[in-house]
């Protein structure tokens, strides 16, 4: 498969993907703004995600306060932010209109429909009425698109590439989701037990599709250590780190070539620490250090997958300093041509 072919489908996964965990980490702070607590605890979740996301500096630009509608628009709606939803929309079309004949009508005919229909909700003004509606859709739309990759697609390069993308950034954004609500927790100047924690701790369950899975697995009180545990180490559940990186490792296995060894040694070795890791030996070392390590290797991957495979986003792999940079994103979404 053409390089360029491979980058595009990689990208225009890892768009979509990013588009619904983005909706998915929005879902989360929302319902967590709606409940009661001080108006400085509820700021700290909008700063703690946008500093996360390492878009701080970017909404500081165009923005005076912290308020939910205007953290919402930007996150969803504002076009200048490379990581919104809508510009991740925009993004996964315009990589799958360059690679049309690498796919089907089906996937084309998906991921066309939910850029023009997004476009249609937010005129309609759904992001001001109800915002959780709009988010819901974006993710019911991210899993329509891998429901038709799935279902209708042949197994080739093409499908692993796509696949290949999808996991990488679910991986980078799981961890991301995670990091929030504990950077929440250590900026918080009052550390003892908030009486609303259990609602905290269940809307981050759910905007990751986790709670029912928490109750499966643990059929007990809802603790911190056992979310982390969930979301990183449980490699049952398709959206931890663990079943990411797994898949990671065996599509990296499926596309191999003569120049990805390297890359492959690695995610072996990050597949196999996450597979004996023990959740309390990573929240004594420190889960936040544990999760900014996990982002630098998930990146490092990614780095190498786009040297190995792809069209490389810099002459320099290690000059991105997270898989959502700004400058990565920027050039991915000039490198497609634009819609006639």
């Amino acid at each position: 498969m053409l390089s360029r072919t491979a980058d595009h489908l990689f990208w225009m996964a890892r768009y979509t993907e990013r588009a619904e965990n983005t909706a998915r980490m929005l879902d989360a702070n929302y319902q967590l703004s709606l409940l009661p607590q001080s108006d400085e605890y509820a700021e700290l979740g909008w700063r703690a995600m946008l500093s996360i996301s390492e878009l701080s500096g970017d909404y500081a630009a165009g923005h005076q306060g912290m308020s939910n509608r205007d953290v919402i628009d930007f996150m969803a709606r504002d076009l200048s932010n490379p990581s919104s939803i809508m510009s991740c929309l925009r993004a996964a079309r315009e990589n799958a209109r360059a690679v049309r004949s690498s796919t089907n009508s089906e996937l084309w005919e998906s991921l066309n429909t939910t850029w023009l229909d997004a476009q249609r909700l937010l005129a309609d003004g759904v992001l001001e009425r109800d915002p959780y509606e709009f988010l819901e859709w974006v993710k019911f739309r991210s899993h329509l698109s891998r429901g038709v990759q799935l279902g209708t697609l042949v197994k080739d390069d093409a499908f692993w590439f796509m696949r290949l993308g999808t996991f990488i950034e679910r991986a980078d954004n799981t961890a991301r989701i995670l990091d929030v609500k504990f950077e929440m927790l250590e900026q918080r100047a009052d550390t003892s037990a908030q009486p609303f924690d259990y609602y905290h701790w269940t809307a981050v369950l759910r905007s990751v599709s986790g709670f029912e899975v928490y109750r499966k697995v643990y059929r007990d009180v809802i603790t911190p250590e056992r979310v982390a545990g969930l979301l990183i180490l449980y490699v049952d559940w398709p959206r931890s780190l663990a079943a990411s990186i797994a898949e990671v490792q065996h599509l990296i296995g499926r596309v191999m070539n003569g120049r990805s060894s390297e890359t492959s040694r690695l995610a072996v070795a990050l597949c196999q620490e996450l597979a004996e890791g023990r959740i309390q030996d990573i929240m004594d070392s420190g889960l936040h250090a544990y999760l900014v390590d996990f982002l630098a290797r998930v990146n490092d991957l990614a780095s190498r997958i786009s040297r190995d495979f792809l069209v490389p986003l810099a002459p320099d792999p290690g000059a991105q300093s997270q898989s959502q940079s700004q400058e990565g994103q920027t050039q991915k979404l000039e490198s497609v041509p634009p819609v006639p």
